[in-house]
């Protein structure tokens, strides 16, 4: 009995198997491409030039950051901003305190205080203390209060507490809330959101649909190579059959 005999086909003469290899790259092509497509309208790559996000970022390091308005930012969200006040390129920090809130620094062991409420800050460079010099701040409505996580060579809210807005800067100035490093490969993987700020008012935000993007790309790529690969491993099948 032939080969083509012993393969059930359609009413085209088409087998079962090549159907659903086609399927599977139609779909993988959906989930491929939309995958991409759909992070490329939510997302934007940035690069870090100095090593004030050390050791979370390292300097030269490229992040992925979720195109996200200043109203959805939490403290603990790592953001990229640009305000005039500290430079005409985009900065990326850590929000630290929210408008209202009073943030001051160090307890006897060392740490940052929001509203009076000690804060461990486990992303620190060296793990603390929260910062060489001592400071206070209360800070205004709609405004964040940023710090780098390289306290010691980060330059900061801290370094414009005498401005009018107390070294902080407007929400309206963010541009995007990072998600993920990208680079270097030894570093890549999401940024963890910290359960440092969980327990005061408003908590933290939610990481963004970057993990279910990145799965939709990867098995989309699985179909389509999948797929691809049917037919010419079911004419190598029949001809071993020949």
């Amino acid at each position: 009995m032939s080969s083509s005999t012993e393969r059930a086909t359609d009413g085209h003469g088409r087998t079962t198997g090549s159907v659903l290899s086609g399927l599977a790259v139609a779909v993988g092509c959906v989930l491929f491409l939309g995958g991409f497509v759909w992070g490329a309208l939510l997302y934007r790559p940035y690069t870090v030039p100095t090593d004030s996000m050390t050791p979370t970022i390292a300097a030269g390091a490229r992040v992925l950051a979720e195109k996200v308005g200043g109203s959805e930012i939490r403290r603990g969200d790592v953001v990229v901003f640009k305000d005039d006040t500290w430079g005409d390129l985009p900065m990326v920090k850590r929000v630290v305190g929210i408008g209202g809130d009073k943030v001051a620094c160090c307890t006897k062991q060392g740490l940052l205080t929001v509203n009076g409420t000690p804060v461990e800050e486990p992303y620190l460079q060296g793990h603390g203390p929260a910062a060489p010099v001592g400071f206070r701040a209360t800070v205004p409505a709609d405004q964040l209060f940023l710090l780098g996580d390289h306290r010691s060579a980060s330059l900061d809210s801290r370094v414009h507490l005498t401005d009018g807005d107390h070294g902080s800067v407007p929400r309206s100035a963010v541009a995007a809330r990072v998600d993920a490093r990208a680079w270097p490969l030894g570093s890549l993987g999401m940024l963890q959101r910290p359960g440092s700020f969980a327990a005061l008012p408003g908590g933290t935000s939610q990481p963004g649909p970057l993990r279910p993007l990145v799965l939709a790309v990867v098995a989309g790529a699985v179909l389509i190579l999948g797929g691809a690969a049917y037919g010419p491993l079911a004419r190598r099948k029949g001809r071993g059959r020949g």
